[in-house]
């Protein structure tokens, strides 16, 4: 009986001598992980495509032969017309991107009225006439900062703009006096390319790495519109004789989206370790 109590005895020294001992050696540490690099937003190549609407200005009409007339009031107006764009740009780093942008200024409906006093009259002008526009711009922007995936922005751009006037028509009315009397005069269509510029403001929403929505306010300038020269309505023409919209101008609301042609670079994420 004592042989048992001190077999059993012994193998008890021996598990609580193997106890210490393993708990005195030291813990392998974990392996190493390193983090995936940061991803600078360095930039690339990048395409975009624009619509929108134009709400436009002219600052009054004039006719060179209007030197014996003279225009006390003016009321002009254009409708709204529809803005579809494509470019191509290219983004330098994080805060700084230039892009060239081609587009397509739809047909805008033009009214005015104007109140005319000439030798021996007054009398009331009424013009119609449709314009387009193709304009080419050279854009830069700078990005303010980035928050929540949303970038403000800012930009001016210059370039040119063909400026198309298309159906005029100056119907005139007498409201008392003799002197010359009034009817319907007929402009040629005619186009002309002017220096444009433009200011744009807006705010950028990144949805991916790879794909940007915009919504943008733009100032337009597009210089002069002309018609061809005026004829009355029985095709009596005067040489030189156009009708000039002078300093035409637009406010444009764009929704945009740009498509990143250069990817981020992939990591592959670290080994799974298994012990045993």
């Amino acid at each position: 009986m004592r042989s048992v109590k001190s077999l059993v005895a012994a193998g008890a020294a021996t598990l609580i001598s193997s106890a210490a001992y393993a708990a005195d050696m030291a813990i392998a540490p974990p392996p190493m992980y390193a983090p995936p690099p940061v991803v600078e937003d360095f930039g690339g190549w990048y395409l975009r495509g624009d619509i929108g609407f134009s709400n436009q200005r002219v600052d009054r009409l004039h006719n060179a032969l209007d030197a014996n007339n003279t225009s006390s009031v003016q009321n002009n107006n254009f409708n709204t017309a529809g803005i579809f764009g494509l470019g191509v740009g290219y983004k330098f780093n994080n805060w700084f991107r230039g892009d060239i942008t081609g587009e397509w200024r739809g047909n805008s409906q033009f009214h005015g009225t104007d109140r005319i006093s000439y030798p021996g009259g007054v009398g009331i002008d009424t013009y119609h006439a449709t314009k387009n526009e193709w304009v080419v711009l050279a854009n830069a922007y700078v990005d303010l900062g980035t928050w929540w995936c949303i970038t403000p922005f800012i930009g001016a751009g210059v370039g040119g703009a063909r400026v198309a006037i298309n159906g005029f028509t100056d119907q005139g009315l007498a409201n008392n006096g003799a002197g010359a009397l009034p009817g319907a005069a007929f402009g040629d269509n005619a186009a002309k390319w002017n220096f444009a510029w433009a200011a744009h403001a807006g705010i950028a929403y990144k949805v991916t790495p790879n794909f940007t929505v915009e919504l943008a306010y733009r100032y337009l300038d597009m210089g002069d519109g002309v018609t061809g020269d005026l004829r009355t309505f029985d095709g009596v023409n005067a040489i030189n004789n156009p009708m000039t919209f002078k300093n035409i101008t637009s406010h444009d609301l764009k929704l945009g989206v740009r498509w990143d042609l250069t990817s981020p670079p992939a990591y592959a994420p670290p080994p799974l370790v298994r012990k045993g």
